[in-house]
This record gives structure tokens, C-alpha cells and sequence, in this order.
């Protein structure tokens, strides 16, 4: 069985802009930038012969997310997580055009 931890937030606030990054705070874009590095995640192997997924956070504590039955599973996780943070940092930064008209 395959475990999946994932923390959301929502923020929703019609008095803010769509234009500015504001609404995202400056400590969720922290845990973002650790999330987006490789060098602050690990595997370990558990007792049960799973592969853990973990995270070291500023504290320098490490911190569970996911479980998988391989190695190779448990690292495309964690690669899959890296680039889903890239982007939403890279989203965090204000609307992208991506196309204008005349």
C-alpha cells in the first residue's frame, strides 16, 4: 500500500489582486524553495522492506511523505514533487503571458 501525504492551502481574498503575489505568504514560498531542491530530500528503507520519502526542513529535521514498494518509485516521487514546486514557484511570481493581441 502506497501512502501520500500532502498539505494544501487555499487563499482566497477579493481585496487582492490577481497581479501581484501577495496572496501566497512568504513563509509557504520558503517551504517551497526546500521542497524544489534535490539535496533536501532522502530515501530511507523501512523495516517492512518499503522505501520512505523524506525532506529535511530548516530545522534540520527530516520529515516523511511518501512510501513506495522500489527505489526507482520512491525517487520518481520526489522528482515529481521537485518539479511540481518549481512551477508553483515559478507560478507564485505573477501571471506569465503567453500571448498578446493587436
Amino acid at each position: 500500500m502506497t501512502y501520500f501525504y500532502y498539505k494544501s492551502n487555499s487563499w482566497s481574498d477579493a481585496k487582492v489582486s490577481l497581479k501581484t503575489n501577495d496572496q501566497i505568504p512568504e513563509e509557504t514560498k520558503k517551504v517551497w524553495e526546500l521542497y524544489a531542491k534535490k539535496k533536501n530530500w532522502r530515501i530511507v528503507q523501512l523495516p517492512n522492506g518499503y522505501y520512505q520519502t523524506e525532506w529535511q526542513d530548516g530545522n534540520k529535521a527530516w520529515n516523511a511523505i511518501t512510501r513506495r514498494e522500489t527505489i526507482d518509485g520512491a525517487e520518481k516521487a520526489i522528482d515529481s514533487s521537485i518539479e511540481h514546486y518549481k512551477k508553483k514557484l515559478k507560478l507564485s511570481e505573477g501571471p506569465i503571458v503567453v500571448k498578446t493581441f493587436k
